[in-house]
């Protein structure tokens, strides 16, 4: 990556000289966990460090003056951004006339032209091929570090003194890798690999501690990171406590990760009811735009919460299977695709002609504001992308890697899938397609979740589970099935009461035949 050497050197020259160095980091999870990764390894390497979190509510995305006035009030003339600042244009050219030197550590989408900074470390730079365009900012983050451990190695920093072991911090790396939808392949899989090894062996004391309110007697799956860890970090940033995930992340021991641990799943609980209002009236808007054609949703009411936006949107990608965005105050959004389309590249191309006031992202998710005239124009921009992406603007297929029966499902079976772990983008757990299944038990369950009892016609039984059935239009048909259903899900391991038995995650449904 072009500048991670300079950077690199920069950062030295701040440990020689005990410089105070500066971090401005992200509300969301890779942005927390970029932020807690470097500040742990600069602290241990002896250097004071200062961090800020923008405020989703009253801060929008990325680096801003007030930031960076504070950081040079505690002394911090270096400063990191970690996770944005690639598209920071004013904010770091304000900086650099205030005599900060600002390192962006990214991997958002660029522009042609970078902003003012002594260094942007981000393989997805246009004036460069990188292999490894596909990290997650805290992927990036580690990469420079390990640069950092390098270059004071070859300046005989260790000689007498050891070097802070950068392996017992992938656990961060996991976490923020896992939870920013990256591609599980390359570098990214060895990342989850080890940093899950470290998570197991009770590595960071806020992962720990989180876990455990979450109600997880441990850490052995990479799933677990992006259902149970991610949504509780994130709630922080969305629902106005942005600095929680980094306090968390990044704290000494689990005595102080412990009470934020509490408060983030306070403010999960919490965020979980604001998003539940808000997605109804969401899919109403976006069952009339689907109906009418469109291939991309943009729904939008300034009543919305800034912080469930983002998650809606993914709501509504996982329903209607095409890309969504959606609109809260002020006219800003927050968007999701679906694989194939680059939609922060599409909203940064719609912010270039004139159609966004600020936006940004990458493949998979994007931010922007938008003004409320442009809707329909940035709308119809958007899915003229999609027509000429790969994805051709048709609804993706529900695509399946085998066929299962009841009997077939085995515990030897699921055992052998696990081997292919850790699933995530671009390394997709199996999906199976099940026949002629007889629901011979079904009850609802939890918030809108149903559980099941399959039998196939040799009188075989497998159990079976669909999570949020009433969001996805599955709870009626699965409670009241008076015919074999044709399933399609991911078969897993369930344990309870000391029996392990395979198990069917439900992700659609139809009559057989049907």
């Amino acid at each position: 990556m072009l500048d991670l050497d300079r950077a690199a050197a920069r950062l030295a020259d701040a440990v020689e000289a005990g410089e105070a160095v500066g971090l401005i980091g992200d509300y969301d999870v890779d942005g927390a966990t970029s932020t807690a990764l470097a500040r742990r390894h600069l602290e241990a390497l002896g250097l004071a460090v200062h961090a800020e979190i923008p405020d989703r509510l009253k801060d929008g995305y990325g680096p801003n003056r007030g930031a960076f006035d504070r950081l040079r009030e505690q002394g911090c003339r270096l400063v990191l951004t970690l996770d944005s600042g690639t598209t920071a244009f004013e904010p770091l050219a304000y900086a650099q006339s205030q005599g900060q030197e600002v390192v962006v550590v990214d991997h958002h989408g660029a522009e042609a032209g970078l902003p003012g900074a002594y260094a942007v470390v981000n393989p997805n730079r246009r004036d460069q091929r990188s292999p490894l365009g596909h990290l997650a900012a805290v992927g990036v983050t580690f990469l420079l570090l390990v640069g950092l451990n390098r270059e004071l190695r070859r300046r005989g920093r260790f000689a007498s003194r050891p070097e802070p072991d950068l392996k017992a911090s992938l656990d961060l790396v996991a976490l923020g890798t896992v939870c920013d939808v990256v591609p599980l392949l390359g570098l990214n899989r060895a990342f989850v690999v080890q940093g899950m090894k470290v998570a197991a062996g009770g590595g960071n004391p806020g992962i720990q501690a989180l876990a455990a309110v979450a109600g997880l007697a441990k850490l052995d799956e990479a799933r677990q990171l992006g259902f149970a860890l991610g949504p509780r970090i994130n709630a922080g940033g969305r629902m106005g406590e942005s600095r929680l995930g980094l306090d968390l992340l990044a704290a000494p021991d689990e005595a102080t990760a412990a009470p934020v641990a509490r408060r983030l799943d306070a403010l999960n609980r919490e965020r979980q009811e604001v998003e539940g209002d808000c997605l109804q009236r969401a899919r109403r808007e976006a069952e009339r735009q689907a109906g009418l054609g469109m291939s991309v949703l943009v729904v939008g009411d300034e009543g919305w919460h800034p912080g469930v936006l983002g998650i809606v949107a993914s709501r509504l990608v996982e329903a209607f299977e095409r890309p969504a965005l959606v609109v809260g105050k002020g006219g800003k959004g927050s968007g999701r695709s679906v694989p194939g389309f680059d939609l922060g590249g599409a909203v940064i191309a719609a912010r270039q002609a004139g159609l966004l006031i600020h936006g940004g992202g990458h493949p998979m998710a994007a931010g922007f504001t938008l003004d409320a005239e442009r809707k329909d124009a940035f709308q119809a921009a958007l899915q003229a992308a999609l027509a000429a992406s790969p994805v051709g603007g048709e609804a993706m297929p529900l695509v399946v890697d085998g066929e299962l029966s009841a009997g077939s499902a085995t515990v030897e079976l699921c055992r052998k899938l696990e081997r292919l772990a850790p699933f995530g983008s671009g390394n997709d757990e199996p999906l199976f397609a099940l026949g002629n299944a007889r629901v011979v038990q079904a009850r609802a369950v939890g918030k809108g979740h149903v559980s099941l009892v399959l039998q196939a016609p040799n009188g075989r039984s497998l159990k079976a589970i669909a999570f949020r059935a009433r969001e996805r239009g599955l709870e009626g048909p699965l409670l009241h099935a008076d015919a074999p259903l044709r399933l399609a899900g991911h078969l897993r391991l369930d344990t309870w009461n000391g029996r392990t038995r395979p198990a069917l995650h439900v992700r659609d449904a139809a009559i057989d035949g049907g």
